[in-house]
């Protein structure tokens, strides 16, 4: 093949390339920012189910979701490390949080361990409350360590 022999430069082919290769690229990073964002979503339900029982004054619901069992009445002697009376004493009208009225999860954390520390805005107060949530079979306590979140940065890479 000669040199006058080449093929024409196809300009069109060539940005519809470019194009679909920006698009694959595009894709692929807001598809794992996404996916890295939506990691401690079970977790978040969780905590969400948890303090809608609260909200809804409904403790033993509540008590069952912090051990993630149901028909804990049937068994309360398994739970005597963090009693149904100690629960409401904690997060009863009487409680830290009082009545909760109202709930916001803010944003949740994964500091590497087996579980996500989650927090939460109650009655619109200036403190939050922290939760951990146990990734392996998502019952909760509380958090050995508070989380900062609130700002667009650590929205995004939270």
């Amino acid at each position: 093949m000669a040199l006058m022999d080449a093929e024409q430069y196809d300009e069109a082919g060539e940005r519809r390339r470019r194009t679909l290769i920006l698009t694959i690229v595009g894709v692929l990073l807001i598809g794992s920012w996404v996916a890295y964002h939506l990691r401690d979503h079970p977790e978040r339900v969780t905590v969400r189910r948890f303090f809608a029982a609260l909200e809804k004054q409904n403790y033993e619901k509540a008590y069952g979701i912090w051990f993630q069992d149901r028909n804990w009445k049937q068994h309360p002697s398994q739970y005597t490390n963090y009693s149904f009376s100690d629960f409401y004493r904690d997060w009863g009208p009487g409680g830290e949080w009082g009545l909760v009225k109202s709930y916001h999860v803010d944003c949740s954390l994964g500091p590497g361990g087996s579980g996500v520390i989650v927090q939460v805005t109650i009655n619109h107060r200036a403190e939050h409350a922290y939760v951990w949530a146990q990734k392996s079979d998502h019952t909760l306590s509380f958090s050995p360590q508070e989380i900062e979140c609130g700002n667009w940065w650590t929205w995004l890479t939270e």
